[in-house]
């Protein structure tokens, strides 16, 4: 090192100078659609014992849940907003037709498998989305399920009911 650092300033250009085509290269990763012959992303979700497996197309933004529509098999208002709550985000409503299906748990795990499905899906067909989907959480699996029952116990924690005499 011939020259001497005197501040940060000086370090900093010194690293830019070194390798600015390296820095870009390691920032940006490119990613590339994932698609199968006909033009769909599959995607599975999951949300306590609720299984999702979902593809997602191109399209006027139909939703169809194991063969029915979606306002059919969710009939909450709240699910059907928690299904719809990646297509806001990523500013794609209308856009995409979705078809899953859905096993096990109740209706408020398969909504959230389903949007689990819907969110992985989406990155997986455009990679521009993944940024906005992730900053939203909703790419991380919910790993929150039902604690098992305990011998000794009424419930998973609850205690029989005490009684001294």
């Amino acid at each position: 090192m011939a020259e001497e650092i005197r501040s940060l300033d000086a370090l900093k250009e010194m690293v830019e100078e070194a390798a600015p085509e390296a820095a870009a290269e390691e920032t940006e990763v490119a990613r590339e659609p994932v698609r199968d012959a006909l033009g769909r992303a599959y995607a599975t979700g999951k949300r306590k014992d609720a299984v999702a497996r979902v593809w997602v197309k191109p399209g006027r933004g139909q939703i169809t849940v194991n063969g029915k529509d979606v306002a059919v098999y969710f009939a909450r208002p709240v699910l059907q907003m928690i299904i719809g709550q990646p297509f806001t985000v990523a500013n794609v409503s209308g856009q995409f037709d979705v078809m899953c299906t859905v096993k096990g748990g109740g209706l408020s795990g398969q909504a959230g498998a389903v949007k689990h499905g819907i969110s992985k899906a989406l990155s997986l067909y455009e990679p521009a989305l993944r940024k906005p989907l992730k900053a939203a959480g909703f790419l991380t699996r919910d790993s929150r399920v039902v604690e098992r029952k305990k011998y000794g116990k009424r419930k998973a924690r609850r205690s029989f009911q005490f009684s001294k005499r």
